[in-house]
């Protein structure tokens, strides 16, 4: 079997290893720092730590911490969270861990950028006994959002404090972040990273009242829900061809309707999304692109822009088909720029890693 570790399953051409697990998968990635090396050498020279991305902190974790003992435990308690992300997450830790022993690790967390979103964003309105369980709006992609913003400033020339953007990190999964000051204070995602936008095989938000119906009446059950909104819905499960934007994009020039609906319905949720994101901000200076679909694909920004000159917004469309992050597309009058940044979420990771050994040194 073929093992893509990023995705914890099989593995798509182009990115092939022939090993059969995800710990397998992560000591072939990890090789190539012991080439050449006896068994019991040490590795590489010059590596100081390993910084992890953990999808979810829970209410517990906000911060990047340095992974210990009761650390992971503690992360193992909140699992429940976000089951299929942190488990992995711990197991890469146990095999690093192994291969690397004495070698500090950090965990850098998706969730602690949005862990200050007020209190009328983050909380349900369900039961308030919801608050107390830790059932709220922990928003995710934080890292790349966070990243996305500061150089947004620093390409803008303006100080991060004074600006209003909007990021939108669109790849496999998708979310928005209203920013302002430098702070989250409303995202897309929520408790999971099944709410907000469509996506590559999520849904994103839906009406509760039908998984309450399909239980009913298809004598669903909880297993079977959670795959069908995680792994069978989004682009593949509208257009029955390809959870990738590029295969629904070519379908989409060739006539087929299934694709081109996909891709209205994309585009209409994510331009709602802007919407609702400027209006929380009371205006916006700036409207970034980032992650897969987000910096790649032109067609999608364009019509992602196209109905947003209530805000005004000018797209230049030559600078949009011929960018190439990290670029301002705006027109030259358009007084909201749009921008277009390449993610780096393991330069993030690394900073955020090199700031907490230094405070600890």
């Amino acid at each position: 079997m073929e093992w893509n570790s990023e995705t914890a399953g099989p593995a798509s051409q182009g990115s092939q290893s022939h090993v059969s697990n995800r710990a397998e998968a992560l000591k072939h990635l990890l090789a190539p720092l012991f080439a050449g090396r006896p068994r019991n050498a040490e590795p590489a020279e010059g590596l100081a730590v390993v910084g992890h991305r953990v999808v979810h902190g829970g209410p517990t974790y906000r911060n990047p911490v340095l992974i210990t003992a009761d650390v992971k435990a503690g992360l193992a308690k909140v699992s429940a969270f976000a089951p299929l992300h942190n488990r992995a997450e711990l197991e890469g830790m146990e095999v690093v861990e192994g291969l690397l022993p004495g070698v500090p690790q950090i965990a850098v967390f998706d969730t602690g950028f949005h862990r200050n979103i007020p209190d009328e964003a983050a909380i349900y309105p369900g039961p308030f006994e919801w608050v107390a369980q830790g059932i709220r709006r922990y928003g995710f992609h934080g890292i790349n959002h966070q990243y996305c913003a500061e150089r947004a400033a620093h390409i803008l020339g303006r100080e991060l404090r004074a600006l209003k953007l909007v990021t939108c990190h669109l790849g496999n999964g998708c979310s928005l972040a209203a920013i302002r000051d430098g702070h989250s204070i409303n995202t897309t995602m929520g408790f999971t990273p099944l709410e907000g936008l469509m996506m590559g095989t999520r849904s994103g938000s839906v009406d509760p009242g039908i998984l309450t119906y399909l239980m009913r009446q298809h004598h669903l059950q909880s297993q079977d829900i959670d795959d069908m909104l995680n792994q069978r819905s989004g682009l593949l499960g509208v257009s029955g061809i390809s959870s990738d934007m590029r295969q629904i994009l070519t379908a989409r020039e060739k006539g087929d309707s299934r694709a081109q609906l996909a891709f209205d319905m994309f585009v209409n949720r994510l331009r709602a999304g802007i919407g609702a994101m400027a209006a929380v901000l009371g205006g916006l200076d700036a409207l970034v692109f980032t992650a897969g679909i987000g910096e790649n694909s032109a067609q999608v920004r364009a019509a992602a822009c196209e109905t947003l000159n209530f805000i005004a917004l000018k797209l230049d469309p030559r600078a949009n088909v011929q960018c190439r992050p990290d670029m301002d597309i705006a027109a030259s009058d358009s007084p909201v720029r749009v921008l277009v940044i390449r993610a780096q979420e393991d330069w993030a990771i690394a900073t955020e890693c090199w700031k907490l050994m230094c405070q600890s040194s």
